[in-house]
């Protein structure tokens, strides 16, 4: 017999097949391995091994637990209906020829479907690895449910644990039915003759004892339905309304004890092998469920509970108003009545001298691209588009500023961005820029407490390079042997900036590469041979990666939700990143959910991704530092006593630092965080009524304002701002954070005016580890519902109207510049609240920035437009305010804008539009003869302005010529007349 002549090829290709394919598992399996042995040395560097290891082993544990729970149960049931199957059982010719077929995969399939379903199982309980650590370590939080009268640990803890326990094994027992039943039906255990089916008595006992499990789950699940009743969301409150006390809730206990009845009656038929009892009751149950379960509540709530809602929900009313507002931690707000008043009078401001002295008029939204002309220095430095507003002890006074870190940019080095240049060369930013929130230039620039390469000023001597910053570049790799040249760039030096300081990184900031195998680790983790073959990777070299702030504390802390942002400070001779930590739950009992991602999303924060976005509790748990430099992580427990923070206390002990090892000086950087303020804000505009009447009728709810600067086709919500004032209430002057409101209403029923004033104290003092006693104090002024004070956007639509202010800006926007609002800030002083908002100018140069030229100011329907925010104040309030603005002395820089930088080859020259010598001048001298001449002056202005306009369109280049005289004169004629 002669054998085929490719047949001795196959023979010869299948052991190469099988050795490529062993080659390839080990590729994938050496890849998959160096992927976790990075993760182990990075948070073994950062100190939080255990935080890895601790997930590492819960998920593999509920791996194994989810994999037998579903594989085990799978194959006995397959087991006992293939070996309980009739011997001489006459099939059918179809099944007949399904045996065929499957009979030669039978072994395989009888491990491998249990298998198979094993592994989905034990993927989907491993992501469940919070919820049952949770439960393992569940705190108690000492308050009942006013239903039940369990702990409201019990919703938090214990009720998702055993809804997902009972969820994942009526999966089990249904799958293990299913397969049963198939395995019976092909191997003869179950026959169809005509109306008959035929079932085998092993077949029987299995199927009636799998349902009787699978109906005792359900009875208990429905009973723990119960329990859910309390977190369900309804049409008018979230718990339990009147339909769901009386009627829903005792429907799922009578449901449930009629389900473990129907379990009793299949474990029956096990026994006897009649079907016709658990038929029965199976059809009883389901005529139950939707009788008792669905029918009989919508009777109650349509018959009973419609007509007189009112009354009737109103005791459940009153429990989601009190466990909602103690979800979100606004139970205490102190409402203040405050009845504005919208006259202003002179010397109304007497009273808030040290208010209006820190108003802040320089707009941390709008000042980043002066921040970058007059501080970048170089093309691979940058600043972010939203600036951060802390606070600094200058001379001894609290004093606002706005604050960057002066971060990378290797998009800046075009053709030099090669990877020894992008990975060992720049491999941090340098520096925190800092300017007072309450001062310009004469022109108009950003007065800088803290500036400069080498930085110097106010905030004293510190560390200043920023290797972990929100712009750092992927990952950089430092270090080198002690001796060695540096070849860090550092900053550039020298008096014309053509001069390069080096240095070389001295801390503990990254996994070590200390040999060939991490080396070469590294390099298959960031796809680049570079890192295992450069000459700069030596056994000192250190790699840093994963250098976000808000990234670094998420790995470090996966049980917190972040806040959207991360802001610097100077703390303790370093450069520290702050960023606040939340817990967060879905399960807070008789407590309305609230959108995380809407609630925070406003004109300066884009909507965000979180993994659970739907909540309903919410505590600032957690104070997190991470350090600029050598990007330690330290995370400090800021609320001992939140019950779920205690719970992960446990779950990775020695995470946390006490509150009591906070600084003095970090704590005078600590405030009171903008998402959480914001969610509070969201859910007082429902709950600052108590009354579960008005409550009910809605005759009382609030919004927050939208930002009147943001587009009528894309409208943001305004967001709270941080400023330094004494809100009715307070005894001093303190860093806060507030908001606004206004009716709650669309269409034409909206009214743009003010019902309320929301803020809370942020400062956490400067005493180490204390916190102080006002920190968090809520204050609400209600205002009057006749309407009588302007909201944000009826003040700016005031100020846009204004006839004399529409021609300075005509005026400021000639020569193609651009007029840009800044913030518009609502202050409670002089009895009544006053509106500012600082007025930018940016032409249209490519090295152009915005420069704070005017400020507008109202004061109920009255409005001043001054070069300053003092004089603006003084003309607002019949010539002298009686308070001092921080811009009184308007302070010299000694940058000039008509040269450029020293350290930068860059022009950072304006136009002409934006020069001091052409700006228009003020609208009025305090002398009122003066005042109404210049006026008409403007309005002449402004006319010949329009004309010169259309002629220019017209073509018309005489008509052009006349109006540009009449312009230049007039113009001239201001001038003179105020003595320029």
């Amino acid at each position: 017999m002669t054998s085929s002549p490719d047949s001795a090829p196959r023979r010869g290709r299948t052991p190469l097949a099988i050795t490529a394919a062993i080659i390839a598992g080990l590729v994938i399996l050496f890849f998959i391995f160096a992927g976790l042995y990075t993760d182990v040395l990075w948070f073994d560097q950062l100190g939080f091994l255990n935080v890895l290891t601790t997930q590492w082993i819960a998920t593999a544990v509920l791996f194994l637990i989810g994999f037998i729970a579903m594989a085990v149960p799978v194959w006995i049931s397959i087991q006992i209906a293939y070996r309980k199957r009739p011997v001489y059982a006459k099939l059918n010719s179809q099944l007949d020829r399904y045996q065929q077929v499957i009979e030669p995969l039978r072994r395989l399939a009888m491990y491998g479907i249990p298998a198979l379903l094993g592994l989905f199982a034990g993927v989907a309980a491993a992501t469940r690895w919070q919820v049952v650590l949770m439960w393992l370590n569940r705190s108690e939080v000492g308050r009942s449910d006013p239903q039940f009268g369990f702990d409201i640990s019990f919703y938090l803890f214990d009720l998702p644990f055993y809804q997902a326990v009972l969820g994942f094994a009526s999966a089990v027992v249904l799958i293990s039915a299913l397969v049963a039943l198939a395995t019976s039906y092909l191997y003869g255990s179950i026959r169809v003759s005509g109306r008959e089916v035929i079932i085998a008595k092993a077949a029987r006992v299995q199927i009636a004892v799998t349902a009787a499990v699978y109906l005792l789950l359900q009875a208990v699940s429905i009973w723990f339905d119960q329990y859910s009743t309390l977190t369900n969301q309804g049409s008018l409150i979230t718990g339990a309304s009147y339909t769901d006390v009386f009627a829903t809730i005792p429907s799922r206990a009578i449901l449930a004890g009629i389900a473990g009845v129907v379990a009793l009656l299949f474990i029956l038929t096990a026994i006897i092998g009649r079907w016709r009892l658990p038929i029965i009751g199976t059809a009883l149950l389901i005529i139950s469920s939707l009788l008792i379960g669905s029918l009989y509540p919508w009777v109650v709530q349509r018959f009973q509970v419609d007509p007189s809602a009112k009354s009737l929900e109103a005791p459940y009313i009153e429990k989601n108003i009190d466990l909602t507002r103690d979800a979100y931690n606004i139970a205490d707000v102190e409402e203040i009545p405050y009845n504005a008043t919208t006259t202003a009078e002179s010397g109304a401001l007497r009273a808030d001298a040290t208010t209006t002295a820190n108003i802040r008029i320089l707009d941390p939204a709008l000042v980043s691209d002066s921040f970058g002309q007059l501080e970048q220095f170089r093309q691979y430095y940058q600043f972010p588009s939203n600036l951060d507003v802390d606070r600094y002890m200058i001379d001894g006074k609290s004093q606002d500023t706005v604050v960057a870190v002066r971060d990378l940019d290797l998009t800046g080095l075009n053709t030099g961005n090669t990877w020894v240049n992008a990975t060992t060369v720049y491999t941090h930013g340098y520096g925190i820029v800092a300017a007072y929130g309450n001062q310009r230039s004469a022109d108009g620039q950003p007065v800088f407490l803290e500036s400069g390469i080498p930085t110097s000023g106010a905030l004293g001597e510190f560390e200043p390079r920023i290797y972990f910053g929100e712009t750092s570049p992927e990952y950089s790799i430092v270090g080198a042997p002690e001796g060695t040249d540096p070849i860090e760039l550092d900053y550039p030096s020298g008096t014309d900036g053509s001069g390069q300081t080096y240095t070389t990184f001295s801390g503990d900031g990254g996994p070590k590469l200390d040999n060939p195998f991490k080396q070469l680790i590294y390099a298959l983790k960031f796809q680049s041979e570079q890192v295992f073959l450069a000459n700069a990777v030596n056994d000192k070299s250190q790699i840093l990666y994963d250098r976000d702030p808000i990234t670094r504390v998420q790995k470090v802390a996966p049980y917190l939700t972040l806040d959207s942002d991360a802001y610097p400070s100077v703390v303790d001779g370093r450069v520290q990143w702050i960023i606040d930590g939340y817990t967060t739950s879905a399960n807070y009992p008789y407590s309305t959910p609230v959108s995380l991602s809407d609630a925070i999303t406003d004109t300066e924060t884009p909507p965000q991704p979180f993994a659970l976005d739907s909540i309903n509790y919410m505590r600032n748990s957690v104070k997190a530092t991470v350090d600029a430099y050598s990007g330690e992580v330290t995370l400090y427990a800021w609320d001992e006593n939140e019950p779920m923070l205690e719970t992960w206390q446990k779950i990775f002990p020695s995470t946390l630092k006490p509150m009591s090892e906070m600084s003095g000086d970090l704590m005078s950087h600590v405030r009171y965080p903008a998402d959480l303020f914001k969610v509070q804000r969201a859910i007082l505009g429902q709950y600052h009524v108590t009354d579960p009447g008005s409550f009910y009728s809605k005759d009382d709810a609030w919004i927050s304002p939208n930002d009147p600067d943001s587009p009528a086709s894309n409208p943001t919500l305004q967001p709270p701002y941080y400023l330094t004032m004494q809100v009715p209430g307070q005894d001093a002057p303190s860093f806060s954070l507030y908001t606004t409101f206004q009716p709650e209403a669309t269409g034409e029923s909206s009214r743009n005016v003010l019902y309320g004033y929301l803020a809370v104290d942020a400062d956490a003092g400067a005493v180490d580890g204390e916190r102080a006693e006002g920190y968090g104090k809520m204050r609400l002024l209600t205002l009057p519902k006749d309407g009588t004070v302007p909201g944000p956007g009826q003040v700016q639509n005031v100020f846009n109207a204004d006839p004399a202010v529409s021609t300075e800006l005509n005026l400021l926007r000639q020569g193609s510049s651009t007029v840009l609002n800044g913030n518009l800030l609502t202050l409670p002083v002089g009895g009544g609240l006053l509106y500012v908002q600082p007025v930018y100018v940016q032409s249209t140069g490519e090295t152009s920035y915005p420069l704070l030229q005017k400020v507008l100011v109202a004061f109920g329907d009255q409005i001043a437009f001054e070069d300053t925010l003092d004089s603006a104040l003084d003309v607002l309030f019949g010539g002298d305010s009686g308070a001092a603005a921080g811009d009184t002395t308007v302070p010299i820089t000694d940058t000039d804008t008509s040269t450029t930088s020293p350290t930068d080859g860059t022009d950072t020259s304006t136009d002409s539009s934006t020069d001091t010598s052409t700006t228009p001048p003020t609208t009025s001298t305090g002398n009122s003869a003066t005042d109404a001449e210049l006026k008409s002056l403007l309005a002449t202005a402004n006319t010949a302005l329009t004309e010169k306009q259309a002629a220019l369109a017209s073509g018309d280049f005489a008509a052009f010529g006349v109006a540009d005289k009449k312009l230049s004169e007039t113009i001239a004629s201001m001038l003179a007349l105020l003595g320029e």
